[in-house]
This record gives structure tokens, sequence and C-alpha cells, in this order.
């Protein structure tokens, strides 16, 4: 779809792709942010903002992403309940563009079958509770003609060295205390020791 922006210069609108082209995954690639969202059928929304090298496009309607641990486990949650998911990119150096892929997605725990090869995708990530592998049935391109500028200063080190101060027994303990239940009292399916 085409308008018009003020000032009379001709804008495109938001365009509709079956599938995450080859610029799109270059597009992808060049983000440092994303964002999640998923809804159960009642209770609360999440959208969370994802950093870190935590991404990876595996084929034109496939993407994981590797969780580590949080203060809550909203989306594991969720998705138990409800499996669709979105994931938005936002162009905020450069040109303005705004990504979202529309899916559903499951999670894969420590000890599923596809773990190992999985999380083997990503640099180690201490912490690590989940990888989710999104089905994509939607790409949507919008303006993003809102979002501000903001000059990339560099990923923050504090979630890796929490984790290595907490060890591996902190952070079962912190999964058991935490993390098997969402805000609405939800089972997360993460699996505790």
């Amino acid at each position: 779809m085409v308008g018009r922006a003020g000032g009379g210069h001709t804008v495109r609108m938001a365009t509709q792709y079956e599938q995450i082209t080859d610029r799109l995954q270059e597009f992808i690639a060049d983000q440092q942010m994303y964002f999640v969202g998923t809804a159960a059928p009642d209770g609360r929304v999440n959208v969370s903002p994802k950093g870190l090298d935590s991404l990876r496009v595996l084929g034109p309607r496939r993407v994981v992403w590797l969780n580590g641990t949080g203060s809550g486990n909203e989306t594991a949650a969720h998705l138990l309940r409800n499996p669709r998911i979105t994931l938005m990119f936002c162009a905020f150096e450069g040109k303005p563009l705004i990504l979202r892929l529309f899916g559903t997605a499951r999670a894969i725990h420590e000890g599923d079958p596809e773990w190992a090869d999985l999380v083997a995708l990503f640099p180690p990530m201490p912490g690590a509770r989940n990888v989710f592998d999104t089905t994509v049935d939607l790409v949507q391109t919008s303006c993003g003609f809102g979002v501000p500028l903001y000059e990339y200063d560099g990923q923050r080190t504090l979630m890796r060295s929490w984790a290595e101060n907490k060890g591996d027994e902190g952070i079962e303990r912190y999964h058991r205390e935490r993390n098997t239940h969402s805000i609405d009292g939800f089972p997360t399916g993460i699996p505790v020791r």
C-alpha cells in the first residue's frame, strides 16, 4: 500500500510477505535488540525486549531464539496455553523500518531432545533456560517513521555476570522459586530438579 506523508512524499505502508526474504534476514542480523509478544487466552499480555547474540534465522519460516534466566518466564507459560507469538524488530539507526514475524512457537528446555543442537547455535549463555522455536506464518514490514534514532553503545554484561555469580545450583534454585509459574499463576514447563 502506498500513501502520502506530510510534504507530499510517497511512502510505502505495511507490506506482507509469506516468508523471511534474504533482505529481511540481513535486516534482522543487523539489529541489536528485538521484542517478543505473547498472550495466553486469559491473563496479561507480555512484551519482552531481547538483546545479546540470541536469535538465529534457520530458514524462510523458522526462527529460534535463546532465552536467559530472568525475573519471570511469561513467554514459556503463555506458549503452553496459546502458541501464538510475534517478534518485532525496529531500525533505531539508518533507514526507518519495522519488521514483525507472526507465528507459533514452542519452548525447548534443557533435557529435551533438541536442546543440545539448538543451544549450540549460540555463544555460551550462563543461565540459559529456554530456546524458543518459532514457525513464521506471516512477515510484515511497516514504515517505522515514529521510531526514534538511537546510537548503539554495546550489549550489557550484567546477565552473564549475575548468572556466573549464582552458579548452576543458584540458577536452579532461582528457577524453582521464580520461573515455574507466570505472574498469572500459569505453569511455565521449565524443568526443575
